[in-house]
Parts: C-alpha cells; sequence; structure tokens
C-alpha cells in the first residue's frame, strides 16, 4: 500500500515531502479499527484519498476525479472513504482552490506557445486568457455551474469561451472538439453539456443589456460581448433571474413598490400583471437562479403498483422458502443461549 501511495505521488509529479505526508496518513489510517477489514478495492482508494488530503492541504490543484480516474475507482467510493478518513483522522481539509486548478490546467495549453501547427489567429496570450477564463469560472460557480459536479468540464468549457472571445472573428467557427485538440488536452464528455449551460446563463445576462436588445443575439454571437458581460456580471445575474432571497419577505401584501403586484420581488417585479413566475423579459421569462439539477430533474422511476392478489395462508410454499427456515446448529445453539436469556 505505501509503494501505492509512493507511485500515484510519482505520477502526479509531486514534491518529495508531501509524498512523506501522504505515506503517514496512509499508515495512521491503517492503523484504525474502521479501515481494519475493508476490501482491497477500498484500501486502494485510502491511498488515492492520503494523496487528495495532502495536495489540499498544501494548496497544490488536484480534484477527485483526477484520482479516480489514475485509480480506475469508483467516484461514490471515492467519497465515501474520503468522508471517512477525515472523520477518523479528524482533518480539516480545505475546499479546493479554482483559481489554481485554473491555472494549472491553461499552463499546459498548446495554444498559448508559437507552434508550426498552429495557426497564428488561434494563438493566444497567457495572461490575457488566464484573467478572461477566471472571470467566467467565477460566473460559473455563482451561476450554481460548479456545484456538486467535476471541475475539469466547467474548466474546459469556460477556457473556450474566454478564448473565442479574446478574438471572435477567425474562432468562432473553431468547435470544441478542435480546441482541444489544438490545445493538447482530453475532452471530457461533460463539457459540451457544461458549454451549453454556460451560454444559455450569458445569453440571460445579454438580454438586460439595453445596447444589445435590438440584436438578435445567439449561442455563437453572445461570445463578442462577454467583456461586457463579466465586467457588470454581479448587477446582470440580479437582472436576469429571479432572486430567492426576498420572495419569502415579499410574500405579505403590501411590501412591493408602488404598482406592483402583492408577493412580488420588489427589485426584479414582473412587468405587467402576476408575479416573477409568469413575468416576462426581453431575454423569455425570469426564472430562478438554481442549480441545474433542482430546474432540470431527472425523471424517477415509477413504483410499481400494489398487488391486488389477496393472500389466504393456504399458497403453497415452495422448497426454497422451507430452507430459509431451517436452522444449523450454530444458529440453534445461539438461539438456545438468547432463549435462556429471556
Amino acid at each position: 500500500g505505501i509503494r501505492r501511495v509512493q507511485d500515484l505521488c510519482k505520477v502526479l509529479q509531486l514534491p518529495a515531502a508531501f509524498e512523506d505526508t501522504a505515506v503517514s496518513y496512509f499508515q495512521r489510517a491503517l492503523q484504525l479499527p474502521a479501515f481494519h477489514l475493508c476490501s482491497l478495492e477500498k484500501k486502494e482508494v485510502l491511498g488515492g484519498c492520503c494523496v487528495l488530503v495532502t495536495c489540499r492541504e498544501h494548496n497544490w490543484p488536484l480534484s477527485m476525479g483526477t484520482v479516480c480516474s489514475l485509480l480506475y475507482a469508483r467516484h461514490e467510493l471515492f467519497a465515501s472513504v474520503f468522508l471517512s478518513l477525515q472523520k477518523e483522522l479528524q482533518l480539516s481539509v480545505p475546499a479546493l482552490s479554482l483559481a489554481d486548478l485554473v491555472t494549472t490546467h491553461l499552463s499546459s495549453f498548446r495554444l498559448l506557445q508559437p507552434s508550426a501547427n498552429i495557426p497564428a489567429a488561434f494563438l493566444e496570450d497567457r495572461e490575457r486568457l488566464l484573467g478572461r477564463t477566471l472571470g467566467l469560472v467565477e460566473l460559473s460557480r455563482q451561476a450554481w455551474l460548479v456545484t456538486g459536479r467535476h471541475p475539469l468540464p466547467v474548466l474546459t468549457a469556460a477556457a473556450f469561451v474566454a478564448w473565442q472571445s479574446l478574438r471572435p472573428g477567425p474562432r468562432l467557427c473553431c468547435p470544441l472538439r478542435r480546441f482541444c485538440r489544438l490545445a493538447g488536452v482530453d475532452l471530457p464528455p461533460p463539457a459540451h453539456l457544461r458549454l451549453r449551460e454556460l451560454l444559455e446563463i450569458l445569453l440571460a445576462m445579454a438580454s438586460q443589456l439595453s445596447w444589445l436588445r435590438g440584436f438578435k443575439l445567439d449561442k455563437k454571437t453572445v461570445v463578442k460581448h462577454v467583456g461586457e458581460l463579466l465586467q457588470h456580471r454581479v448587477f446582470l445575474l440580479r437582472k436576469a433571474f429571479r432572486q430567492l432571497d426576498g420572495e419569502e419577505q415579499d410574500t405579505a401584501p403590501g411590501l412591493g413598490s408602488p404598482g406592483q403586484e402583492p408577493g412580488c420581488p420588489s427589485s426584479l417585479g414582473a412587468q405587467g400583471q402576476g408575479c416573477p413566475w409568469a413575468g416576462k423579459r426581453p431575454g423569455g421569462p425570469l426564472r430562478p437562479l438554481l442549480p441545474p439539477c433542482l430546474l432540470h430533474p431527472r425523471k424517477r422511476l415509477r413504483a410499481p403498483a400494489p398487488s391486488t392478489v389477496t393472500l389466504t395462508g393456504d399458497e403453497p410454499i415452495s422448497d426454497s422458502e422451507i430452507e430459509q427456515y431451517l436452522r444449523g446448529p450454530e444458529e440453534l445453539q445461539a438461539f438456545g443461549k438468547a432463549k435462556g436469556w429471556l
């Protein structure tokens, strides 16, 4: 197990001090009763959790999904072992810094270095791309696009939009898959979904800018105005989405501004009649700013209908059911002891 932890640190190119700390965490964890009788798969995941804890404590940008992919581990199992490790060792693990993760992720992009295989129009300055990507990642965080998700697909989508927005003329025709191929990075499967969600947020924000209402914006042309949207992102998010903060405060009649329907937020009241649930804005209906999993919940399987067959007690009992009730010698002995105690 120690050798597995050391090999994982070498693959991730971590400093020697990180390796020593991860090994010490692994040795301490194996001495605890909670990890004595666990499976081999769980012990391998435990080593990865010790490496992840070490990186988080030293503010080293490493995501849980990266360790899972290196160990071929299930995300659910890794998360449960990670929480158990924190509880048993009483560790306070800091959250992952998205800014550091963005910096590390962009440092490997080949689009930041002149190359014969990359057109000159596709090359970009490192600092400009980093600043614009950080702004879009912060916008994604405020719009609930990062919460509970793997960060790399969000970072890839944000970097793609930032790269296009810095020089939209020759870059709008470049799809996400080609961008990742030119940059020399893998394309995470959910990156297309994160890109679509990010562009929907940008379109809703652009609908609130008066000087853009005369243009027919779509998911391609809105990229040209990313700089303006990021400059006023806090104000535009409040204008484009219904805020739930003041919903409970405005439920009583008479709390809204003059000429406003009772029960509607004062700052984002619907134009015309009714509350924001049915209000119409220039960019469409005013919806709440919630995580996508709440706005588009997955359909749950319907529970099977209860059986209408009435049981009388005279039904035949199969041999397999009878075997379930037969007791072995050990069970008879334990049952006798329990009966004596009673």
